[in-house]
Formats: structure tokens, C-alpha cells, sequence
């Protein structure tokens, strides 16, 4: 397992980090969304369905194996209010979600804004 990469939500020792963890580990929040310039810089690539991350907690410990289930690069424009509801973290609307994650990631998020839509299930418990 050691060699699956992390699935980091938040950041650690954050108490959002603690409550998206809860919310994942519940099967409230099946969904996470990331700034396509964020992957750009760091060199990242999507995860493709079939993709296993280690989740860690708010300590950064692994406390479960998630498994991408879907993951698209697309504008904010086409978040819908079920992704935005699947991300567990109670938000009714699509702008609920904007306003939050404008906050998170202190920046504007436009209606061009890429962002990088991923949808996962919790596959083992450790």
C-alpha cells in the first residue's frame, strides 16, 4: 500500500483536512474538485477510473484506500449542483460551492476556470 500515492483533502492538521476525512469516511462525500492550474504546477496529471490514493487523516496518517471512479477536466461553468452535493460538505448550490472553493484556493473561480472534477468510493478501510 505504500506505494499508492496520498489522496490529501484539505491540509493537514487543518479542522477542514478533519471534516472532509469524516465526510469521506461516512460515503457523504463522494466527489472533490482542484484548480487545473494547481496540477499544471505541479506537474500533476488526472487520475483515470480504476486509480487507487491512500487517504490521510488530519495527522496525515492513511486511514483509508479510495478508488477514482471519474475524474474530468472541464470550465466551472459545467459543475452541476449534484457534484457540488456529492462533495459532502453541505452545499445546496453551485454557487455555495464557488463561494467555498473561491475561499480554499484564494482566488476567483470564473466560469472558465478549469477545474479538475473527480469522483471516488472509499474501496478499504485500514
Amino acid at each position: 500500500m505504500s506505494d499508492l500515492p496520498p489522496f490529501e483533502l484539505g491540509y493537514p492538521r487543518t479542522e477542514l483536512r478533519r471534516q472532509l476525512v469524516a465526510a469521506v469516511l461516512a460515503g457523504e462525500k463522494t466527489s472533490t474538485a482542484g484548480l487545473w492550474s494547481d496540477y499544471e504546477a505541479e506537474g500533476e496529471e488526472i487520475a483515470s477510473p480504476g486509480d487507487r490514493f491512500v487517504l490521510h487523516d488530519y495527522d496525515d496518517e492513511p486511514v483509508a484506500v479510495v478508488e477514482v471512479t471519474e475524474a474530468s477536466l472541464l470550465p466551472a461553468a459545467e459543475i452541476d449542483e449534484q457534484f457540488a452535493r456529492d462533495e459532502g460538505e453541505g452545499f445546496e448550490t453551485v454557487d455555495d460551492w464557488r463561494v467555498a472553493h473561491e475561499e480554499f484556493f484564494q482566488q476567483p473561480i470564473t466560469p472558465e476556470t478549469k477545474i479538475v472534477a473527480t469522483r471516488f468510493r472509499v474501496v478499504e478501510r485500514l
